[in-house]
């Protein structure tokens, strides 16, 4: 044979073996079984995160924080690990993910032979939680059930019977049909008791239970046995399941004459679409400026905050960049379209929890001074990620890159310190929004402090800090409000309230939504009712004391400080006895009535915003002469 002949095949096997390798097909995948199916999992998580990671990363660390896993979730102290694959005090050096693979390979199957009654899917998901905790706090593990619901919540719809609900003394009670699904369509009611699923008691339920029970595929049926307030009689339904839209918009109404308001609760899938309807709906009704409101947005898909910024600029406007070690995620993005709001004044309500998405949009309204941006620093979130699937329906959520807004503010937040302590900065910021704000300005070095379009300063490094400051709305005392909330007295009050009445309320107010939101109020029957629910759940009415305090769970309260602070409960009452009479979109026109002084607030600054886009034109005039 000559060396030709003799080399040939060699080589072609070298370079079959090769490419198997750099196409990621290596021993991995060719095995079969459940240890295999761990391993892969394993490598698949370090490939994802070595080619899309938007920082810089090491193959040993990762491979090092995965071994700290194992002995994590082994959780015994009193193992002798000396001389062992999972010894955390060798030297794990690693050059590259071969090495990692074997590596690991090795330390899974000593595990595995050596403590048989280990979960090894447990092993390897502990490993991957280690390896992103040395990332950043919003590169994460998701477990296959939790990626399920998910998708269908950023999807924007799931297929099911139609409900919400709450377990109420362990029975499932219908806060309200969903407009249109299954169970509305059927005259399933607010209140109704579902007591039985296909034959089966329902009773003692909990929500996972619940959802596993009642929602599936559309066209399947449920049957279900319910008890209704006042009918001696059960009602039998079959359910036939079909597509039930989760919405991203929680309500949108006219706040005036000429004021439009929408609420937007995250950006997934349908956003955009949903946002354009309520627009459309809001101009029919004359709308001529609008308040958007994101506070307690967390966020969502990158693609929904752009199209939604897009809708208040004129084509060829900055709307977002971003920015990564790998350059196919650098990117400048620019609308694409005169928006249908480019003139149409607009404010925006932001909070604490207010972050991503949500930021990506009022940063590009108040870097363009395109309007106000009012409420509380927000979140602070700059960064953006990226979900991939790995072989056993789990994912791993992965930070591709960091976004700035137009005039180059990033507005991550520090994230040095635990994932734990990133995620509760907000609760250790200054009560006083003003206070905080200040702070925050004050600290911000020179190199994080930018111009908008206008030349006012606005600031990178901790979120957006809007341009008019308002305190939370529950400055007053919270202790009666928030022991209400705890206790779910409001819930139980209303389900009560409509137990007794529902009949005679829905024939005097269910057809004028618009009446009740004006002229409803609670009768003294209705307060000492609330009053009798309020003691059961542990409220005492001392005359001796002088200010509100809860003591193992009671609340101590006069009686003139109860009548000073009820307004707020009656109004949260209100607003819950909406939400289950006309749905949940009907439950914020009533509570903004009585408890949003940010929106009250906000509605005070309209000629502010008029002043902002007087100081655009100048700007713009100016420099057009020069």
């Amino acid at each position: 044979m000559s060396v030709k002949k003799f080399i040939a095949p060699q080589l072609a096997l070298l370079l079959i073996l090769s490419a198997v390798w750099l196409a990621g097909i290596d021993n991995v995948v060719v095995k079969s079984g459940y240890h295999e199916d761990n391993l892969h999992k394993y490598l698949q998580v370090q490939r994802r995160v070595i080619d899309n990671y938007f920082g810089d990363t090491s193959i040993d660390i990762l491979f090092k924080k995965s071994i700290f896993g194992i002995v994590k979730e082994l959780n015994d102290s009193d193992l002798d690990l000396e001389g062992t694959p999972i010894d955390t005090t060798m030297d794990f050096s690693v050059q590259n993910l071969r090495d990692s693979y074997n590596k690991y390979e090795e330390a899974y199957l000593y595990v595995a032979n050596n403590f048989p009654e280990q979960d090894m899917r447990k092993i390897v998901e502990a490993s991957i939680k280690e390896m992103l905790s040395t990332l950043d706090p919003h590169s994460v593990y998701i477990e296959p059930e939790e990626s399920e619901q998910i998708q269908e919540q950023f999807a924007g719809k799931f297929q099911g019977i139609g409900i919400q609900f709450n377990i109420i003394q362990d029975t499932i009670t219908v806060i309200t049909p969903i407009s249109g699904g299954p169970s509305d369509q059927l005259g399933i009611m607010s209140g109704d008791r579902i007591v039985e699923i296909d034959d089966t008691s329902a009773i003692g339920y909990n929500n996972e239970d619940v959802m596993r029970r009642l929602r599936g595929e559309k066209g399947t049926t449920v049957d279900v046995k319910i008890l209704r307030p006042r009918n001696p009689n059960p009602l039998n339904f079959t359910i036939e399941r079909d597509d039930i839209p989760i919405t991203t918009i929680d309500t949108h109404y006219m706040l005036d004459d000429n004021t439009g308001y929408i609420k937007i609760n995250r950006f997934a899938a349908t956003t955009h679409n949903e946002f354009l309807t309520s627009v459309n709906n809001l101009k029919d009704q004359g709308m001529e400026r609008l308040v958007l409101d994101f506070r307690n947005n967390p966020g969502g898909y990158l693609s929904q905050a752009i199209a939604i910024s897009e809708e208040f600029f004129p084509r060829g406007t900055k709307i977002v960049s971003t920015q990564s070690r790998h350059s196919r995620f650098n990117q400048e993005v620019f609308s694409t379209k005169d928006g249908a709001l480019k003139d149409i004044p607009v404010i925006t309500l932001v909070n604490e929890g207010s972050a991503s998405a949500s930021e990506i949009v009022s940063g590009a309204i108040q870097d363009h001074d395109r309007g106000l941006v009012v409420g509380r620093r927000t979140f602070g979130k700059g960064l953006v990620q990226q979900q991939y699937e790995l072989n056993d329906k789990s994912n791993i959520r992965v930070t591709i890159s960091r976004y700035y807004t137009p005039s180059g503010r990033l507005i991550q937040k520090p994230f040095d310190g635990s994932s734990e302590d990133y995620a509760y900065e907000i609760t250790h910021r200054t009560q006083d929004a003003t206070m905080d704000a200040d702070e925050f300005k004050e600290m911000v070095p020179d190199s994080l402090r930018y111009k908008t379009s206008a030349g006012r300063d606005v600031f990178g490094g901790g979120g957006i800090v809007p341009d008019v400051i308002v305190q939370d709305d529950t400055t007053t005392s919270p202790y009666l409000f928030n022991f209400m909330l705890v206790n779910r007295v409001d819930f139980n009050f209303v389900r009560d309230f409509l137990d007794t009445h529902g009949d005679n309320f829905r024939t005097e107010w269910e057809n004028d939504f618009m009446e009740y939101r004006n002229n409803f109020s609670w009768s003294d029957s209705d307060e000492e009712l609330f009053i009798s629910l309020m003691k059961e759940k542990g409220m005492v009415l001392d005359e001796d004391i002088d200010e509100p305090t809860i003591e193992n769970n009671n609340l101590r309260i006069s009686r003139e400080q109860f009548d000073e602070l009820k307004w707020m409960n009656c109004g949260r009452m209100k607003a819950e006895l909406a939400r289950q009479v006309w749905g949940s979109e009907y439950f914020y026109p009533v509570i903004n009535d009585h408890l949003n002084e940010t929106l009250t607030q906000a509605m005070n600054l309209w000629d502010v915003a008029e002043e902002l886009e007087m100081l655009v034109q100048k700007r713009a005039e100016a420099s057009s002469n020069n």
